[in-house]
């Protein structure tokens, strides 16, 4: 086995934005397969912040025959360390490294260090980030980031069984520079956990005006957007680069239904096309009411409106009753209220970025 410590490259911004930096450790790992059952682990990469700069060092199978060795070694590393951070790791390198431990008869586990796995936060948003696979590289060239390194895992595989045979020293180094790229490209694409921080309504509005008929949002973001986004839905059009963003909601100047939830308790009158609880419609003749359906009992209002995505958040008035969104009328007591505004963006903002 073989073990390189090597001085990276300065990410403290990036990361140090999302995570405490002295508390996490990154990791990849490179197997000669899939099956960790008739494959083999030949090099595992950690990165880790040290002496006020960030570290790689790498534990190198170099014969073949250190897989318990590295795993060793690993394990004994990343105690000291809270959160373990991976690309895909808990959907490939963690599973693996599991079976060869037990393959090993070795007691360590996982449990105690928290796992942040950057790809499964990223996968909701592949369709809004334009991005035709979710691949390490794909993700690192959509930042504008180039590599030394050109080849794949796969393409490292055969690589790595040559240089058992042969030793070669260029075949040790492009091995260890692919690991150690992955590792520089993970900590390089932190500034994307930003789109994730947007969905959970990391920002605030800070201005409203109304434009062609639209209702403009302007927001501060609490997490700069590396990379400009612009997400479009049933009308509304949202856009966010580095610190701000604007949802453009269309306003609507219309006759709507509001529909009350209890209509056992209310009567339709079909001449006034509105509906009254049975309090009042004990006065109207029985021959100009019926009972209430969800369908017709509703009251009607002229004014204007915007679109809300999330039904919950204000019993809003709709059109008829199987309409699917609902409408929020524009009257002070919404405009005024900045908790509310807050939350219907954020609501708004949620069901847009969701949709790409």
């Amino acid at each position: 086995m073989k073990k390189i410590i090597t001085k990276t490259q300065e990410f403290d911004n990036c990361i140090q934005v999302f995570f405490e930096k002295e508390s996490t450790v990154l990791f990849d790992i490179e197997t000669t397969g899939f099956n960790s059952d008739t494959t083999l682990l030949y090099l595992i990469g950690c990165s880790y912040y040290k002496d006020n700069h960030w570290n790689i060092i790498q534990w190198f199978n170099d014969d073949g025959i250190s897989e318990l060795q590295i795993l060793n070694e690993f394990f004994s590393f990343i105690k000291d360390y809270n959160r373990l951070i991976s690309y895909n790791g808990e959907g490939f390198d963690m599973p693996y490294i599991i079976h060869k431990l037990k393959k090993y008869n070795l007691s360590y586990t996982f449990d105690d260090i928290e796992s942040i796995d950057i790809y499964k936060l990223l996968r909701p948003y592949k369709n809004m980030l334009h991005l035709d696979n979710l691949k390490q590289k794909s993700i690192e060239l959509l930042l504008g980031i180039h590599r030394l390194d050109k080849y794949s895992g796969k393409d490292l595989i055969k690589v790595y069984n040559q240089y058992l045979t042969d030793k070669n020293k260029l075949k040790e180094t492009v091995i260890l520079q692919h690991n150690y790229e992955d590792l520089e490209g993970l900590m390089s694409i932190f500034s994307l956990l930003a789109y994730p921080k947007l969905e959970q309504g990391y920002f605030h509005v800070n201005k409203m005006s109304v434009k062609e008929n639209q209702l403009v949002f302007s927001f501060l973001l609490d997490y700069s957007i590396p990379k400009r986004i612009t997400c479009t839905f049933e009308g509304l059009n949202f856009t966010a680069h580095k610190n701000s963003a604007t949802l453009y909601v269309p306003i609507i100047n219309d006759t709507l239904k509001f529909f009350f939830d209890n209509y056992n308790e209310y009567y339709y009158l079909p001449v006034e096309d509105t509906a009254v609880h049975k309090s009042v419609a004990s006065f109207v003749d029985k021959n100009y009411k019926t009972k209430a359906t969800k369908q017709n009992c509703y009251t009607k209002k002229q004014g204007y409106f915007i679109t809300q995505l999330n039904t919950n958040f204000i019993h809003g008035f709709k059109h008829y009753y199987e309409e699917k969104y609902s409408y929020i009328e524009l009257v002070d007591s919404f405009l005024k209220d900045q908790d509310k505004i807050n939350c219907y963006a954020s609501n708004i903002v949620k069901v847009l970025v969701k949709k790409g």
